[in-house]
């Protein structure tokens, strides 16, 4: 089976960002809310550019140290990297890995802490 198709829906539709980098820093991937979320950065443009074009020095070497440390040892794969309270949100890197646990790359994760306040199985649109 397949399972490509499924994981790419499953993607499109999370309502937070998603960017995925191979161990260049190349942006791989961004589904429809990272593309709306970093629109003046350039959105979808993004892939197949560089994250670090986007990114400050500072910013660079974190990256850098977590892909280091993703890479040293395969229980590392979760790194809290700050803190949005104006969003009420946390973001992380999460390490990639193919199915021998060899390192291919990594993504962010927002991970949103408001109350949902969609009502529970609303049909309507």
């Amino acid at each position: 089976m397949n399972l490509l198709p499924y994981l790419k829906s499953v993607l499109e539709q999370d309502r937070a960002p998603v960017v995925l980098c191979d161990l260049n820093h190349t942006v791989l991937y961004m589904n429809p809310a990272a593309g709306e979320r970093y629109a003046k950065n350039g959105g979808m443009a993004l892939v197949g550019r560089s994250l670090l074009d986007c990114h400050s020095p500072k910013a660079n070497e974190m990256i850098a140290r977590v892909v280091e440390w993703f890479g040293a040892d395969r229980s590392h794969n979760l790194i809290y990297t700050f803190r949005n309270d104006k969003e009420n949100k946390d973001v992380y890197m999460v390490a990639l890995r193919d199915g021998d646990g060899a390192l291919i790359g990594y993504y962010e994760k927002h991970e949103y802490r408001d109350r949902e306040t969609m009502k529970r199985y609303d049909f309507e649109p």
